[in-house]
């Protein structure tokens, strides 16, 4: 029988892009799935699947996270979340050298575009229409804002994570300064209204940077878990993305324009709402998208396919996509006082 290739899971947290990759794997059948977490409490050590789960430390993360995967033999390291894209990508020579291959976009695109200012700047500069776009931290009276506008810090902000919708200049001001006071430099961008959708795009570049696919799901808001604001003004989506997923050209285009122009060789997430019909991206992630195995369901396994080029230098072909509402929820777990992972 065929030797199955061992894949590590980096950060297993509960509802996280860790457990929809973990998900992808096993729809694949063809892997060996192994997961660690910094947390005891992650949700993917108590998920049935796993092959074994670890805690690594997190003060010595690279060292630690090395060493689990050298104790498995590990083929593959795919981080689970933007943290450890962001720490393993900038390791992946050590990973190289110990045999190691990290799944995932070039370390250069990754430190790049997991910065919202570089990101818009370089888009701007490729002649990528983009919502209209501020860097600043301090408001003055030469600073005109197009209000309704979305403040965000320039990292860390996937997710929505410290998104804010503000409607005013009073309203501005205060979040501008609570991101001063807590060190985050501020990304200051229009809203763009739903009226014409909302889309999340998953583009697959091979690490020649040749396009593998791209595939499209537009937003559906009918419930609080894909909402992370609402107001009179408007909505700000969380990273919890739901909706549909069928053909949607036009969109899935500029997507792959954007990846193209970025020299992209990996997986790209692009999130962007259309206005006159155009799609203008306000998020790009260099990285899987939680939202995969919604993809995976509709007929496209990103994280399989990837794998599967890496090991053979083929890409498999694609199956059509199932179009239809792929819609998602919690699952709970109990764990016992003594059985919390060590």
């Amino acid at each position: 029988m065929k030797k199955k290739p061992k894949v590590m899971i980096a950060g297993i947290a509960g509802a996280s892009l860790g457990t929809e990759l973990f998900k992808c794997l096993a729809l694949a059948k063809r892997y060996e799935i192994f997961g660690c977490d910094i947390s005891p409490y992650a949700y993917g050590h108590y998920q049935k699947g796993f092959k074994k789960t670890f805690v690594v430390s997190e003060k010595n993360y690279i060292d630690s996270v090395l060493s689990v995967c050298k104790k498995n033999a590990i083929d593959f390291l795919i981080p689970g979340g933007e943290q450890p894209m962001v720490l393993l990508g900038k390791h992946e020579h050590i990973l190289k050298e110990n045999g190691i291959q990290f799944v995932g976009n070039s370390a250069d695109i990754v430190s790049q575009y997991s910065n919202k200012k570089i990101t818009f700047l370089q888009l701007n500069n490729s002649g990528i229409e983009i919502p209209e776009t501020l860097f600043i931290n301090k408001l003055t009276k030469s600073v005109k804002i197009p209000f309704p506008c979305i403040i965000k810090p320039s990292t860390n902000s996937g997710g929505s994570n410290f998104v804010f919708l503000a409607s005013n200049l009073d309203e501005a001001k205060l979040y501008l300064r609570y991101l001063k006071i807590n060190n985050r430099e501020a990304v200051i961008q229009e809203y763009i209204p739903l009226d014409e959708g909302e889309f999340t795009v998953g583009v697959l570049s091979l690490p020649d940077q040749t396009i593998a696919y791209s595939i499209a799901l537009k937003r559906v808001f009918n419930s609080k878990l894909s909402i992370a604001q609402q107001n009179n003004i408007g909505l700000i989506s969380s990273g919890y993305t739901q909706g549909y997923i069928d053909k949607f050209p036009k969109i899935c285009s500029t997507a792959e324009k954007i990846a193209k122009k970025i020299g992209s060789c990996g997986p790209l997430n692009i999130q962007g709402r259309v206005r006159n019909g155009i799609f203008l991206p306000f998020e790009i992630n260099p990285r899987f998208s939680a939202s995969t195995y919604l993809r995976a369901l509709a007929g496209v396994n990103e994280i399989d396919l990837f794998l599967q080029y890496l090991l053979t230098e083929k890409l498999e072909r694609i199956g059509p996509i199932k179009p239809g509402y792929y819609l998602r929820s919690f699952d709970e777990v109990v764990i016992g006082k003594n059985e919390v992972k060590r």
